[in-house]
């Protein structure tokens, strides 16, 4: 035997061996990279909304009392709300800013060098509209000492955050070292605290003069009745649109040029559904500008493919040996596709609704051009109310809104809002996969 004809060994790599080992180290290490590269940008991006919005979970409160004093709250001392709604919420923010310089001089706790303005500057102008609306609701408190306890303002919140530092108050004219010496005192005396902001869930937006109040209620409510009317409107269309085109509708030129449609419909930019929406909703069909019911409408339009081009998915992943199998037993076509075929798809088809409408909360672009970015100050009724048809926003408009805004307090309430829509979607998600599992049907 010659060594041109002996057998090679099976653990001897040659030549050719190595290189096709070495391509294939490569190429799960560009995957390795690649992975990590993603992985970190991720990290990068949370850490970046988190370290920014979670302060805004938090909030500098204040409480103090007050004495609600007829001589300027109800002069005429007739204790008519019409009467004494003509005291407006300056009335209020002198009686607040009076009462609580002397509640400091009552607790003896020092404020040189922290003049009346200064002072003033401690308390949110929320606080004496709330004030206001709560006397106007009751009249019999007026004469009566109550607590008051408000938000202090966006730069005394900041400074508990760390977002406002003793450097920074020295270039800042709208707050100066004396007043943050005064509020840790006044934190020490029991005065002012920070704690968790459940307002935030359930304000209304605020206006630049008091970002403090800001919240996500409207917000909230417009997101969620939106969704609702998405699944109302998507799910049923999609669906019968998908069983259609897959089970029933002839191979013919009219269902190719369909099916074209709504692959080119799902790569739609979503800016032009919106421009659709704005010219045949609004300006044509004249509904309500900012209302739920259009941006629903405007979402269902940019949904719809996504939704038939995941279920006709779900429903072609089916096995022909089941169809067959129906059709062998006698069903009809009818029986077939909602006694076996839908069940078997119906997994993929509300995961794919799901995640179609965890894609669709997150949109912007469409909403801004129906007006949702308007600054909506008032919840929306109730959903058998006509709430549908009153003005609201939406999640992820309330973040480029307060993004846009300069004030440092809209900025972390944009990173908390963010928050607050990535557990939106990373419930959605969940409840995708598990919706999955739990209807799952092995064939």
């Amino acid at each position: 035997m010659t060594d041109a004809t002996a057998p090679k060994s099976l653990l001897a790599q040659d030549v050719r061996t190595r290189r096709r080992n070495a391509a294939e180290a490569r190429f799960q290490a560009y995957g390795i990279v690649a992975i990590s590269i993603s992985l970190g940008m991720l990290a990068i991006m949370l850490w970046t909304i988190f370290s920014d919005g979670v302060s805004a979970f938090r909030q500098t409160t204040f409480s103090f009392p007050v004495t609600l004093e007829a001589e300027r709250l109800d002069p005429k001392g007739n204790r008519i709300r019409d009467e004494m709604a003509k005291v407006t919420t300056i009335g209020y923010t002198n009686l607040l800013n009076a009462s609580f310089k002397a509640h400091l001089e009552a607790r003896g706790i020092p404020f040189e060098g922290v003049d009346d303005k200064a002072l003033a500057a401690f308390i949110s102008r929320d606080t004496p509209a709330r004030v206001r609306d709560m006397v106007l609701a009751d009249p019999a408190m007026i004469g009566q000492t109550v607590t008051v306890t408000g938000f202090t303002t966006g730069r005394i919140d900041g400074y508990f955050k760390g977002r406002v530092t003793r450097e920074t108050a020295a270039v800042d004219t709208n707050i100066s070292a004396a007043q943050l010496d005064l509020a840790d005192r006044l934190v020490d005396a029991g005065i002012m605290r920070t704690g968790f902001n459940w307002q935030f869930f359930t304000n209304p937006d605020a206006s630049d003069q008091r970002p403090e109040a800001s919240g996500l209620g409207v917000a909230i409510i417009g997101s969620a009745y939106m969704m609702i009317l998405v699944a109302l409107f998507v799910l049923p269309v999609g669906v019968a649109a998908s069983i259609y085109l897959e089970e029933f509708a002839p191979k013919n030129r009219w269902t190719d040029l369909i099916e074209v449609n709504i692959s080119n419909l799902a790569a739609v930019p979503s800016i032009v559904f919106g421009i659709l929406g704005l010219a045949v909703f609004i300006n044509f069909a004249a509904f309500p500008q900012s209302s739920p019911l259009v941006g629903a409408l405007v979402l269902t339009l940019m949904t719809l493919p996504t939704i038939i081009i995941a279920t006709r998915a779900a429903i072609r992943a089916v096995p022909p040996s089941i169809r067959d199998a129906a059709l062998g037993v006698g069903a009809s076509k009818m029986q077939m596709v909602f006694h076996h075929v839908l069940p078997l798809a119906a997994p993929g088809i509300l995961t794919g609704t799901i995640l179609g409408l965890a894609s669709a909360l997150g949109e912007t672009a469409p909403l801004l051009l129906i007006g949702m970015v308007a600054f909506v100050a008032n919840y929306p009724a109730g959903p058998f109310e006509g709430g549908f048809l009153d003005p609201a926003s939406a999640l992820p408009v309330q973040v480029y809104s307060w993004a846009s805004r300069a004030d440092p307090a809209f900025i972390e309430r944009s990173s908390g809002a963010i928050i607050v829509l990535l557990a939106f979607l990373l419930v959605m998600n969940i409840l995708a996969i598990v919706l999955r599992r739990r209807f799952e049907r092995r064939w």
